[in-house]
């Protein structure tokens, strides 16, 4: 991130404490959790991560922000001596590749879809927050990137990084441990809380439903789903709940918008009221929510 504004903008949307989103990381921690022989939850301050570790490489997915890196590598270090190889980005947004620079610099390569190298290159605008980003700098920009979809054969697993299109954003990846049986899923879920779609970015509430849809056809009851923020493991019991609530929601906007129902008296209209108990209380609250969709889809008719 490069200045302060941006900083505290990206704490603040990845659901950090108070002391954090005034920028002060001294105080984060990385919480491990092993999800499976080689594949390890890690958890800070910004997006979750997950990494596999074994005999062939170590296999990172995001990085968080670049004052967390050495705690991120030194957590690493806990489970194997073996560096960072392969980081793959699940999008572009600086809570998840703010690392990107720094492990670069130390051998790593980094991996993600096309639009996630073309957005980190360029200035970008937050519509959300009305927040401008700058470009990221050549050194954090993924050495490789993909179209459709890439698979990594490592430590006796199969990862396959999937796009998913026009979710939270245009350039996410979903990645399937298989034998592991883990999903990271990037912010494309929020546990527990209404996510940002970020429309800016080509995001849109149908494509994020999609998505979800997406996923719970290749999980089982027992598979380990990582959110992009939240607890971070989850469950697809817990996803199927977050995904009916963004269908419930969706259909509910797009209803009144069909019936000439102008912006003003869609978020007044209380539409959210039976799911702000459980979704609202974290980072979005209901209304606001309610507005991201209702201008997701006016702007898409």
């Amino acid at each position: 991130m490069k200045n302060r504004a941006v900083l505290a903008f990206a704490l603040a949307f990845a659901c950090a404490q108070a002391a954090f989103a005034q920028g002060d990381l001294s105080k984060v921690e990385i919480r491990t959790t092993r999800l499976s022989e080689t594949t390890y939850l890690l958890e800070g301050a910004g997006g979750n991560l997950a990494l596999s570790a074994g005999e062939d490489a170590v296999f990172l997915i995001d990085d968080q922000y670049a004052e967390l890196s050495e705690k991120i590598a030194a957590a690493i270090a806990k489970i194997t001596a073996r560096p960072v190889k392969f980081v793959v980005n699940t999008h572009w947004h600086g809570d998840h590749t703010g690392g990107n620079e720094k492990f670069a610099r130390a051998g790593a390569i980094v991996v993600a879809h096309e639009n996630v190298r073309r957005r980190m290159g360029s200035e970008q605008f937050i519509e959300f927050t009305r927040t401008s980003v700058p470009p990221s700098p050549k050194g954090a920009l993924p050495l490789v990137t993909f179209v459709g979809a890439i698979t990594f054969h490592l430590n006796g697993d199969e990862m396959r990084v999937i796009h998913v299109a026009r979710a939270h954003t245009d350039g996410d990846a979903i990645v399937h441990f298989l034998k592991s049986d883990v999903i990271h899923m990037g912010d494309v879920y929020w546990n527990g809380m209404y996510p940002f779609i970020d429309t800016g970015s080509g995001g849109t509430v149908e494509g994020t439903i999609a998505a979800c849809d997406q996923v719970l056809a290749i999980a089982s009851d027992k598979t380990k789903i990582i959110p992009g923020h939240g607890p971070g493991v989850s469950d697809k019991a817990a996803l199927r709940a977050y995904r009916d609530m963004l269908a419930a929601i969706s259909a509910r906007v797009a209803k009144m918008i069909a019936e000439g129902r102008k912006l003003e008296e869609i978020t007044a209209a209380n539409v959210s009221a039976d799911f702000d108990e459980a979704w609202g209380k974290r980072f979005i609250t209901g209304a606001k929510f309610v507005e991201m969709v209702a201008m997701n889809q006016m702007k898409n008719r």
